[in-house]
C-alpha cells in the first residue's frame, strides 16, 4: 500500500466523505445499454411469486398515538389505535352499528368509542365488529388481511433484517397512480438512478445483477451497487444490495462502506381505485440508519430533530420515482 493510499484509508475512518467535482449531468456514461429490461422483469416475476402472509405495512408506527388513526387498505376501510400498554389495535373503520366512520372516534382507557352513539370497542370481537390481526415491529404498523390476499397466512409479516445497536429511523408515505408491482420495478432498476436522481446519487455503477431466470434461488437474487450518495458537493461512497424478501417490498441495504448494516425498506401497499377509477398505491419508505461510529450514539439523542430531514429527502426521491412507476403503469396499461 503506497503512502498516500494508507493515508487516504485513515482518513476515511474519522472523515467518511469525498470532495465531488462539480455536476456535469449530459457527461455522465448512458446506462441503457446495461438496464437489460428482461432482467428486470425476471426480478420482478420472482418477487411477485414470493409468499407475503397476506400482510400489508399500513403505517408509521409512531403515526398511530392516543387518537383513531384511519386509512384504506385495498379498497377496504380501516381504523388502528393503541390500546392499554400501547397494544396496537387494527379493524374495519365502519362502525357495525350505523356505518359511522369510527377514525373520527375517541380512544378512551384503551377503547375506541364511536362519536355518533357511544359504541365502545376494546379491540376484541364485539357487536358484530371483529379486529384484523396486526403487528408492530417498532418502525412500522402493519395488518394482515387474507380476504384481500389469497395466500395461506402466517403469524408475522415477511420482516427484512434490520441493523443491531443503535439506529434511527424515519418513515415517509406517499401516493401514486400505479399498483404495487409497478414500486417493486423501479427499485429494480438501479441503474436509472444518477440520471434521474443527479441530486442524490453519484458515481453509480451496478456491480452484479441477478440472471434473466425464474428459478433462482432466493438469497442469489440482488442487485449489488456501488454509488455515491450527495450531500451537495459531499460524497459518502458505499456498496449496497437491493432484494425482495415478499411482493410488496424491496429493500437496499449498505454491505460495504459508511453506514453498513444501514436499510432503506421499500414498502408497496395497495390503497384502492381513485375517484377516475384508477389504482393508487402507497409507497412507504423507511430508513433505518445505523453507523459503528463512536459519535452515532450521541447523534441519536436528537433524531427527533433529523428525521424531518430524512423524510424530506426520501419524498423527494419518490416524487420523482412516482412519475417513473406511474409512467410504467401507463404504458403497461395502455
Amino acid at each position: 500500500m503506497s503512502r498516500i493510499t494508507h493515508l487516504r484509508a485513515q482518513v476515511s475512518k474519522t472523515f467518511p466523505f469525498d470532495f465531488l467535482p462539480a455536476l456535469r449531468w449530459p457527461a455522465q456514461r448512458p446506462t441503457h445499454r446495461d438496464a437489460v429490461p428482461a432482467i428486470i422483469a425476471a426480478a420482478l416475476r420472482r418477487s411477485q411469486q414470493r409468499p407475503s402472509g397476506n400482510w400489508y405495512a399500513f403505517a408509521a408506527s409512531s403515526a398511530i398515538k392516543t387518537r383513531p388513526y384511519g386509512t384504506t387498505v385495498a379498497g377496504q376501510e380501516l381504523v388502528a389505535w393503541r390500546g392499554e400498554a400501547g397494544v396496537l389495535h387494527v379493524g374495519p373503520g365502519e362502525c357495525p352499528h350505523l356505518g359511522a366512520d369510527l377514525a373520527t372516534g375517541t380512544v378512551d382507557c384503551g377503547a375506541l368509542i364511536c362519536p355518533w352513539h357511544g359504541l365502545r370497542l376494546n379491540g376484541a370481537r364485539e357487536f358484530g365488529w371483529r379486529p384484523y390481526p396486526s403487528h408492530d415491529d417498532g418502525v412500522l404498523a402493519w395488518v394482515r388481511l387474507d380476504g384481500i390476499g389469497g395466500e395461506t397466512p402466517t403469524d408475522q409479516p415477511v420482516l427484512p433484517v434490520r441493523p443491531d445497536g443503535e439506529q434511527m429511523h424515519a418513515v415517509t408515505r406517499l401516493v401514486g397512480t400505479c399498483e404495487p408491482r409497478d414500486i417493486i420495478a423501479n427499485r429494480m432498476d438501479p441503474w436509472h438512478g444518477s440520471w434521474f436522481h443527479p441530486y442524490s446519487f453519484s458515481r453509480l455503477e451496478v456491480l452484479t445483477t441477478p440472471p434473466a431466470d425464474d428459478d433462482l434461488a432466493e438469497e442469489l437474487d440482488r442487485f449489488l451497487v456501488a454509488v455515491t450518495f450527495r450531500i451537495g458537493r459531499l460524497g459518502v461512497p458505499v456498496v449496497a444490495e437491493f432484494t425482495s424478501p415478499e411482493p410488496r417490498t424491496i429493500v437496499m441495504r449498505i454491505v460495504d462502506g459508511e453506514g453498513t448494516g444501514s436499510v432503506v425498506e421499500t414498502h408497496a401497499t395497495p390503497v384502492g381505485p381513485g375517484p377516475d377509477g384508477l389504482p393508487r398505491t402507497a409507497v412507504l419508505e423507511a430508513v433505518i440508519a445505523h453507523s459503528d461510529r463512536s459519535g452515532f450514539a450521541y447523534a441519536t439523542r436528537a433524531a427527533p430533530l433529523i428525521a424531518p430531514f430524512m423524510r424530506h429527502a426520501a419524498a423527494r426521491l419518490w416524487r420523482d420515482d412516482l412519475e417513473y412507476a406511474e409512467r410504467i403503469f401507463k404504458l403497461r396499461n395502455r
